[in-house]
Parts: structure tokens; sequence; C-alpha cells
């Protein structure tokens, strides 16, 4: 969670980014090369066809790959750091990643020619942290079993979940932006970025205070206090997007911007005729929203617990994504009362053809194989291949699909399973 802005000592904000040589040589080289990359004029037609997806008027599924073990990539040192200064390895990590998928496993990925600088955007966020255990079967992996402890067990304790505030500075946003502008003069260009999609997952933060067995029994014993919980989620969230817009800093995510737990965001259907370039509202935006717990819950109390709550924070956008990692295949009539949904995720545990069924023609199918697939202690890239083709098939000529392959824990430390999934993934495709 962010700090409290009052806790920032604004003095200490400002010091100069004084790189090493070495270092500024470093950024420049990598920046040099990822300027070479975005100029090919591939991304221009994978721009095409990801706009023409997210219309509903796909020539082909749309291959992408997100949330990767990045602690198990690396090979003839190709991700290791040589920067010292602390700001010089944050920026030579996102570079070298970039470079690396773009080398190793692109699929129909998009690199910008530019580098983004973001806003220094502050939010105080829920007031509340969460109180966890944590075990790990490998200590340079992120990926971590965990065990909440609970502080949300009755109406007084909801107090805890509070109103955010949020604050822009200017000043530092302005300040690393021209220390940017400097490091990769001449090279690539820097653009200034607000905060673009937002991911909201009330449920997702809720159980870290509240635990989801104690949730999932309160739907029948307290439903009263659990929308009690969710509505307090909800409306911090609404709080936080309410001082966004008055702050003017949302950035429009009709490009490379992830949205959902999906794809890309190209469309032509936005930012609408109601955009400002000098004020972005969430009318131009992708909006999204999940209660990924939710997977053995009836689709009644989905609506009841989640959906009917979560509509406030959807009807705001221009465009929505739903879903995560729960099952949605049998809850279409759920998903057609979401105000201006484009995007449906298909999770590993759908129904697929069912999914396919239901979702038709009318939304993208955001189809999530299994990353379980790269993790066995042997690799089977056949049966990798039959698992795309099944859906593949089952959506050919009804669907509009985009493969995913997110949530990846672990490639048994063989980063080329990973390189040969996307080249599968992007010859069946193509098919």
């Amino acid at each position: 969670m962010a700090h409290a802005p009052h806790e920032q000592v604004r003095d200490a904000k400002l010091k100069q980014v004084d790189l090493p040589s070495e270092d500024r040589a470093m950024l420049r080289g990598l920046a040099s090369e990822v300027a070479e990359i975005a100029s090919e004029s591939v991304h221009r037609e994978k721009i095409r066809l990801w706009t023409k997806l997210n219309d509903l008027e796909s020539e082909r599924p749309m291959v992408w790959v997100n949330e990767v073990c990045w602690n198990e990539m690396n090979v003839d040192d190709e991700l290791t750091l040589r920067c010292s200064h602390d700001w010089a390895k944050s920026e030579e990590t996102r570079l070298r990643r970039l470079i690396y998928q773009w080398r190793h496993f692109p699929g129909d990925m998009v690199v910008n020619d530019y580098i983004e600088c973001p806003l220094e955007i502050h939010s105080t966020q829920w007031g509340i942290c969460e109180d966890v255990d944590t075990v790990s079967t490998d200590v340079s992996s992120d990926v971590v079993s965990r065990h909440f402890n609970l502080q949300i067990q009755n109406e007084d304790d909801l107090e805890k979940i509070k109103l955010p505030v949020v604050t822009y500075d200017e000043a530092k946003s302005d300040f690393h932006y021209a220390a940017m502008c400097d490091l990769y003069d001449s090279i690539i260009p820097v653009r200034k970025t607000g905060r673009s999609h937002i991911w909201f997952t009330p449920w997702d933060n809720l159980i870290r205070w509240y635990g989801i067995a104690e949730a999932m029994m309160d739907m029948i014993d307290r439903p009263d206090f659990v929308h009690a919980a969710v509505e307090r989620m909800v409306a911090s969230s609404m709080s936080e997007l309410d001082q966004l817009i008055d702050l003017k800093v949302l950035k429009l995510d009709n490009d490379s911007t992830r949205v959902g737990s999906g794809g890309y965001g190209y469309t032509s259907a936005l930012p609408g005729d109601d955009f400002d370039p000098d004020w972005v509202k969430p009318s131009n935006m992708w909006g999204c929203s999940n209660a990924q717990i939710f997977s053995e819950v009836s689709p009644q109390m989905h609506w009841d617990f989640a959906i009917e709550h979560e509509l406030r924070w959807m009807e705001r956008w221009g465009m929505n994504y739903y879903g995560c990692c729960e099952p949605l295949d049998g809850k279409m009539d759920l998903m057609r009362r979401i105000p201006n949904l484009r995007k449906i995720s298909v999770s590993p545990w759908c129904n697929l053809e069912r999914a396919v069924d239901e979702i038709a023609g009318d939304y993208v199918a955001s189809r999530k194989p299994s990353p379980a697939i790269l993790a066995p202690d042997h690799w089977n890239p056949g049966q990798a291949r039959a698992d795309i083709r099944e859906f593949l098939d089952l959506a050919k000529g009804k669907s509009h699909v985009e493969l995913i392959m997110k949530d990846i824990s672990t490639v048994h430390y063989e980063p080329q399973r990973l390189w040969e999934w996307t080249a599968i993934a992007m010859e069946e495709a193509s098919a």
C-alpha cells in the first residue's frame, strides 16, 4: 500500500538523479535496442489486429504472454543487471525484460516507440494492511503461499476500511520526466503517463482481511454484514476514482495497456465522442471487475454479493472486461447485464464448449490456457498444442479469441518451454 502523503519528506523528493557514466551508457544502449525494435513495421500490423479483435471484427486469435516467472528466465545473462544506481536498476530491469520477451516469446506483443514516465500519483488506499504469514518453496520467486490473519469480523471492524486520499506531485513528476528526457535524448521519446487501467477487484482485496471461508459462510449466516463489507470496498474505490478524475491524471488505455486480466486495449470504440484530451474520464476508458473466489458460488449469489455491487463501478466506463480465474460459463445471463461489456475471461476451469457457445460472437473470449502445462518435470509440447487446438476448434467461426498465457509460477527453470509454447500458440492461431 502506498504510504500516506503526510509521511513523505518533500525536500527528499527532488534529489538529483546522478547516474554513473557506466549506468548511463548501459541504459542508452538498451533504449537504442528498444527503439530499433519499435521501428519495425510489424507493430502497426499487430495494432491493427488487436483493434479488429476488440472491435469484434477479428481476423484471427491473438496471443500474448504476461505474469512471467522472471526469476527463472535468465539465459546467457540476458537479464543480469549491470547498473549500480538503484533508479538505473529499475530502468534496466524493464528494458531488459522487454527486449528479452521480444527475442524469445513475443507472440502478438506490441513494443511502443516511446518510454513511459509515470506521473507521481499517491493514494493512501484503504488504510488497512494485510496481516499475513507466508511460506516459500523458492527464495528467488515472489510466488508464495499465504495465510491471512483475520482483521474484519464484525461491524466495528468495517471502520478499518477508510476512504483514500489521492495526491498528485506535479513537481516530482516534472523532475523525473526531465531526467528521463535527458537520459534518452535523441534515442527514444519519453511520454508522461497518468493512471491508466485500474484493476478493480473488491473481493480479491477484501478476503485478505476477512478470510475466504469466513466470507463464504457469512453469505449464508450474515448476508447483511457481507453486503456492508463489499459496499465499503466499492465506496472506497469510487472515492479514489473521483479524486483521480478531479486531478485530471487519468490516461487513455485503448493502446498497449493491458485491460482486465486479458490482452491489449486497442479499439476504435474508445475514447468515444465525449473525449477531451485535457481531461480523460472513465467513459473514455476500459473498466473491469472480477470475483475470483466465487468459483463455486451459485449464479444468484454471484450476482447478489459481487456483480450487483460492482455495477456501480462498471457503469462508469466506456467498455468493460469481466473475470479472471473464476469460471463464468453457466453465468452468461449475469454477464449480459453488465453495461458496455466487451471481454469475458475463459479460465482453465471453464467448460470450454459451454463457454464458447454462450459467449458466441457477442464478446471477446479471453482464453487463459493453464500455465500448469509449463510446470511438470517433463515438458510436453504435443499436449500444449493439443490443448490450444481444442479450444480454437471449438471457437472457430463462433467467437473472437485472445490466448493469454498468465499466472506463470514456474517453467521448471527451463525458459525455453515458454518460448516454445508461444511459438506453438502463434502457429495454431495463424492456421
